[in-house]
């Protein structure tokens, strides 16, 4: 290739460092002065960058470098060609790779599937190609009549009657319930083969992070390490309510005990303020709620107290940062603004603390997040996904998407709503404005096979992009609980098919492991209907899919959902036994795989 080369003295070099003195003399008579001074200097920058490009100036350029091109390729050892045939190698398989990744367009993520044991499908409901399942009744059946989801009287939808059972909310009559008294549930453990089979998964999990990490965030299962991301026993608190769950005492005991005296806040480290609300404030509270222990309540308290300054700012959106000790708030380092699904999935948490503690601070700072949110300016009902905490402002030219940084705005307006008794009006006007959004601007069916998925729009609404993340897939379990409560039935059609599609994210991958982002083709009908790019093939073990499936299930009784989740288990399982990481049983476990 050719480019420009700041011209420089053999002096000049020299005095650079030792390692371009190596350089020089191990050169110096191979190449022309041009070509020497030209390497000396890319091996400099080299020594100082993670990625550089060398750039050699073109042979005939050189005035002083009267041989031919051949003649000079003959000089060379045996050795210095060498040298440049592996140089030219990397070089043209590294833009080979990158071409190859960008351009691909469909990928499949891995060339061999992994063997599995067989999967139990006695009781699945083969779908045909294109097809989604059936209207099912959502009426409760027995077995479940005690999930407050099956109570059939709350069932009242809003395009049949207008919205008048819900009452106005203002910030004037908006009154704080008296603290919530808590009692303690007992569980019974496992009773079925599934079930015992998840709590074993767990526990294998568990002895793993016991073993290498106990006391640190995460355990790194591959090198037998840990990896501290708040430093807070990240691992430990999030696990809290599985275990009680699974009546595991002695494991919940046991954390409890760390919890209790080894659990500390006065650290001074910086913290994502939405990652430790809904890993360590919600573990700490539904740890609580459980078994009514006040050294939970005692722990999320000094938590919350803690994370209050980052409301402290012109417009109330909270700085996505906090340092626990010093109590410093601020935004993110790689950008002025906050990530709208962060700053709107707090409420249930922070309400909560305040409902639990009779202490209004903490549901009064979310309450006017939510509130503002609602005064903005959106898209058909969407909203984009970052908004600046000082003006209080959206970005311009933001994407619209229901997956990453999108999604759970949505999720807990339906969420926010029924934690207040359905009492607060704007929450569910602007779930529904995002709904309808959602249906007018987002929903596409794949030509070939007619997948419904949920797209993204970029510059401010102006270009559609057809690519959906697997976050996207909590969507149908939070449809199908708006219409138990009274949303429109035509959401119930979206879920079901949105459901069918995530699904198929799984069972079209050799694998049976959903990729972190999907691509949908939009135009050829002779090509398959969703690809993966090879940098989106990894599996997070991410709980959206399963969370829907578990609403799917409870509320539906169709055993369908069951055992799509108990496929998605035996697959992780297999999968990743030896490495697999504590989290995400919850799931797996009330869904009674």
């Amino acid at each position: 290739g050719r480019g420009s080369v700041k011209c420089v003295t053999s002096k000049e070099i020299y005095r650079e460092s030792s390692q371009c003195q190596k350089v020089f003399f191990i050169i110096r008579k191979t190449f022309s002065h041009n070509v020497i001074f030209t390497i000396i200097v890319q091996v400099k920058n080299m020594l100082a960058q993670e990625h550089v490009s060398l750039f050699l100036p073109d042979i005939k350029d050189s005035t002083n470098h009267r041989k031919s091109l051949w003649r000079w390729w003959n000089q060379l050892s045996r050795f210095q060609r060498s040298l440049l045939y592996v140089i030219v190698l990397v070089v043209f398989f590294t833009l080979l790779y990158f071409l190859h990744d960008q351009n691909n367009g469909v990928v499949q993520i891995f060339e061999h599937s992994v063997q599995i044991t067989p999967i139990e499908t006695n009781n699945i409901v083969q779908l045909p190609n294109g097809q989604v399942l059936p209207p099912v009744n959502i009426e409760p059946d027995a077995k479940n009549n005690n999930l407050y989801l099956d109570k059939s009287s709350d069932i009242v939808h809003r395009d049949e009657i207008g919205g008048q059972h819900n009452k106005q909310y203002t910030k004037e009559n908006y009154l704080l319930s008296s603290r919530t008294t808590s009692h303690s549930v007992s569980f019974a453990g496992p009773t079925t083969a599934r079930q015992k089979a998840v709590v074993e998964a767990f526990k294998h999990a568990w002895k793993g992070y016991k073993k290498f990490a106990w006391g640190h965030d995460h355990l790194k299962p591959i090198s037998g390490t840990y990896h501290d991301w708040f430093g807070l026993g990240l691992t430990i608190v999030d696990s809290l309510d599985t275990m009680y769950i699974m009546n595991l005492k002695q494991e919940f005991d046991e954390a409890r005990e760390w919890v209790a005296n080894q659990l500390s806040f006065d650290i001074s480290k910086d913290v994502n303020l939405f990652e430790i609300t809904i890993r360590v404030l919600g573990g700490l509270l539904s740890a609580y709620h459980l078994t009514n222990d006040d050294i939970f309540l005692e722990k999320a308290l000094d938590l919350g107290e803690r994370l209050l300054p980052c409301f402290e700012t012109t417009s109330g959106v909270p700085f996505s940062d906090v340092n626990l000790a010093t109590r410093k708030a601020h935004s993110p380092k790689w950008s002025p603004d906050s990530s709208t699904s962060e700053v709107t999935t707090l409420q249930l948490e922070f309400r909560d603390l305040s409902r639990s503690t009779g202490d209004e601070r903490f549901e009064n700072a979310v309450n006017k997040v939510s509130w503002h949110i609602h005064t903005l300016s959106k898209t058909d009902g969407l909203v984009p996904i970052f908004i600046n905490a000082n003006t209080g402002q959206f970005r311009s030219y933001s994407t619209i998407t229901v997956g990453a940084r999108g999604d759970s705005y949505y999720e807990y307006l339906l969420k926010q709503w029924l934690q207040t008794g359905k009492n607060i009006q704007f929450l569910i006007d602007d779930y529904l404005d995002g709904i309808a959004g959602i249906q007018k601007l987002l929903v596409r069916y794949t030509p070939r096979n007619k997948y419904l998925y949920i797209g993204e729009l970029l510059s401010a609404g102006k270009d559609f992009k057809p690519k959906m993340d697997h976050l996207t897939c909590y969507l149908p379990g939070t449809l199908l609980l708006g219409v138990k409560n009274g949303m429109p039935s035509s959401h119930m059609k979206l879920a079901e098919e949105l459901l069918e599609t995530c699904y198929q994210t799984y069972a079209q991958q050799k694998t049976f492991l959903a990729p972190e982002i999907t691509y949908f083709n939009i135009q050829d009908e002779g090509t398959e209907d969703m690809y993966v790019k090879t940098n989106d093939a990894h599996n997070l073990l991410r709980p959206e899919f399963i969370e829907s499936l578990w609403y799917f299930y409870q509320i539906t009784g169709n055993v369908t959902y069951q055992d799509w989740g108990w496929k998605i288990f035996q697959v992780c399982n297999l999968s990743t036994f030896k490495y697999i990481f504590a989290k995400s049983y919850i799931n797996m476990y009330i869904l009674g795989i």
